[in-house]
């Protein structure tokens, strides 16, 4: 069973609908919205026809919003795009008319540039395509050097090579009516980008409870800043994202696999859901294979102990959509033939447990690496169980029962986890084993005289009640 889980994002390519089924059904876990891209409407279609379409195929999807951001961008050119030469005077004004931009300069969506670079700074156009150096400040107006040169289009991305370059909170005001549109679309998870710190995280969480909302929060890393203060954020938000393009370019991209791992690993110390993304399959818009070092970089954030790896342009508007999940999928299952079973020595493991069901959730994770052990039902309410569970590596499939439609869609992003409706409170406790059996026969390929390891708690029904742990060989 693959443990590792695939986000695909939806766009054109999956307005089509048969192109929606094959993407669910060779392997998306979760499917995401990019909130950088079209309005309402469409996402409020995509968000019915995903869910309808989960239904029908018998899979638990979860939904995935990603919010903009105030992302520095320049304005648009007189002609759509303009050549900037080597060696050439550009600047870059806020003042300027928005379809005023030519090869002499162009105009900006932020009026503080001016107020964050000095003489000297580095600043990348479009992903790093083009890159300009610093000459001199007038007033709003940053006068620059083309260093690397090349045609630029209107709207491309602007950075600063070790970053700082924006000083605007995470939240725009358009994020904010996002938040509590996403809040009432009933969105399982909520990507906030450009992250600094942790109080980022929590006007976000705020605004989605304050609109009724249960979404968890994952923080994009992708600014200096939130290198600095991983920490606190990994403190407040529920999951981390390496968002590699952004964070690539503000840091160098000689650094960014270190980065990756050191982050994934931070992550993962703390008991939080990480991703990895940004171009891991990028050649696949267009091709229908992956390049060996697309394959090499899916695997390498699968053994660094991704909770799930990313495609974004490849499924939205690639023209091989579904084959570009099938083909991670198969990436992930390789990769994960070549981990450890057992990784028992991590910071996860170590020290005191601050909870009764933390204690029991590593206790069973413990115990199933010591014992031949086909399966683990973790009887949840809100999923912590099953999420402390994936935090330990294993190779047992970890079933995440639950009644909450909420709480299966968001374990669909735990590594290892597999969500399963169960009522418990409409099961008689005389009767409570069986019937997780019966549930789990199927979906686990159990058969008599097998072992399985039930967590839950002595008052069914409670979040947070997971007091307990039974070992149980199968009778039937």
């Amino acid at each position: 069973m693959r443990r590792t889980k695939i986000i695909a994002t939806l766009g054109p390519a999956t307005d089509r609908l048969e192109v929606l089924r094959d993407v669910i059904a060779s392997g998306a876990d979760v499917l995401r919205l990019n909130f950088s891209h079209d309005g309402w409407d469409v996402r409020y279609r995509r968000i019915e026809e995903a869910r309808s379409m989960a239904g029908e195929l018998g899979r638990c999807v979860g939904l995935l919003g990603d919010l903009q951001g105030p992302k520095v961008r320049i304005a648009s050119f007189r002609n759509g795009t303009a050549r900037l030469d080597d060696g050439a005077e550009f600047f870059l004004d806020p003042g300027l008319g928005h379809n005023a931009g030519d090869a002499r300069g162009v105009g900006l969506n932020i009026t503080t540039l001016s107020e964050d670079v000095v003489e000297g700074d580095t600043l990348l156009l479009d992903d790093g395509n083009v890159e300009l150096s610093v000459s001199k400040i007038r007033g709003r107006r940053v006068h620059c050097r083309v260093v690397h040169g090349g045609v630029v289009s209107d709207h491309k991305g602007v950075n600063k090579l070790g970053g700082g370059l924006l000083s605007a909170p995470a939240l725009t005001g358009e994020d904010c009516e996002d938040l509590k549109l996403a809040a009432k679309a009933g969105l399982d998870w909520i990507a906030v980008s450009f992250v600094r710190d942790g109080a980022d995280i929590e006007a976000a969480r705020q605004l989605i409870r304050a609109s009724g909302g249960s979404a968890h929060i994952i923080a994009k890393i992708e600014r200096s800043e939130a290198l600095e203060n991983l920490d606190e954020i990994l403190d407040a938000a529920d999951a981390v994202m390496v968002a590699r393009g952004d964070l690539g370019i503000e840091t160098g991209y000689e650094g960014l696999i270190g980065l990756q791992k050191s982050i994934i690993r931070r992550a993962r110390d703390r008991h939080r859901v990480v991703i990895t993304a940004t171009q891991m399959m990028e050649s696949m818009i267009d091709r229908p294979v992956p390049t060996r070092a697309e394959v090499s970089d899916v695997s390498n954030a699968v053994m660094d102990g991704s909770d799930a790896v990313m495609l974004s342009a490849e499924s939205a508007v690639g023209e091989y959509a579904s084959a570009a999940v099938a083909a991670m999928a198969s990436i992930c299952e390789g990769a994960e033939a070549w981990m450890p079973a057992r990784n028992e020595s991590s910071p996860v493991t170590e020290g005191d447990f601050q909870r009764v069901d933390e204690g029991i959730a590593k206790a069973a994770m413990y115990a199933a690496n010591h014992m031949d052990v086909r399966a683990i039902a973790a009887l949840t309410e809100s999923g912590a169980t099953a999420l402390w569970m994936s935090r330990i590596r294993a190779d047992i499939p970890i079933f995440a029962l639950t009644r909450h439609t909420g709480t299966q869609r968001r374990v669909t992003l735990y590594r290892g986890v597999v969500p399963v409706a169960f009522d418990v409170t409409h099961t008689r406790p005389e009767e409570l084993f069986r019937a997780v059996f019966e549930c789990l026969r199927d979906a686990a390929g159990l058969k008599a005289g097998d072992l399985v390891i039930v967590t839950k708690g002595a008052i069914m029904g409670v979040s947070g009640h997971t007091d307990s742990m039974t070992v149980l060989q199968l009778e039937f």
